[in-house]
């Protein structure tokens, strides 16, 4: 048992593949912890439902007087198209390397953040990719946010087929 100065906040990450020293193993199956010397980092890659309750809880604290959540749903529409439903595709590593990128943001910024994205069918209306910023005062969390969600939709390798009304289908953002 780890002494509570030593005990690490855990983050779900793949078990496979994780090699980096900064991960360790937590008494969680299928979770380790990335060490974080301000704070916990909270970052999921999986097909299950996002719980929005969860991330916002991951950045909660009572020093925190603002806490924004992005909340990135399917929508029925792109490119003036419409959109009926769409898959993403992760890499193995994805969600390694989205505790990396919190983790980064969140020293760069000194603020709690916390990012979960699902993978898998989606349809109009689901959540997609929910993430969370707290700090003392509003402008700060909501810079950090617009920082993290693009910093995840440009360097994470996650891919999105869309599925047209028309019956055809096209991967975006490659």
């Amino acid at each position: 048992m780890l002494e509570q100065e030593n005990a690490r906040p855990h983050v779900e990450v793949s078990p496979t593949e994780v090699s980096q020293a900064e991960l360790l193993q937590s008494s969680q199956p299928g979770t380790a912890a990335v060490r974080n010397v301000q704070h916990e980092v909270f970052a999921r890659v999986n097909d299950e439902p996002i719980d929005q309750a969860a991330v916002q809880a991951a950045v909660d604290a009572p020093e925190s007087g603002a806490v924004v959540v992005f909340h990135g749903v399917i929508r029925n529409h792109d490119g003036g198209s419409a959109v009926r439903a769409l898959d993403y595709s992760a890499h193995p590593l994805a969600e390694q390397l989205l505790a990396e990128l919190v983790r980064d943001e969140s020293e760069r910024t000194g603020l709690r953040l916390a990012a979960w994205h699902r993978v898998g069918a989606l349809q109009i209306g689901d959540s997609a990719l929910v993430a969370a910023a707290a700090s003392a005062h509003r402008r700060e969390a909501f810079e950090a946010i617009e920082a993290l969600v693009e910093r995840i939709k440009a360097e994470i390798p996650i891919w999105k087929r869309q599925h047209y009304e028309t019956g055809s289908s096209e991967w975006v953002g490659l």
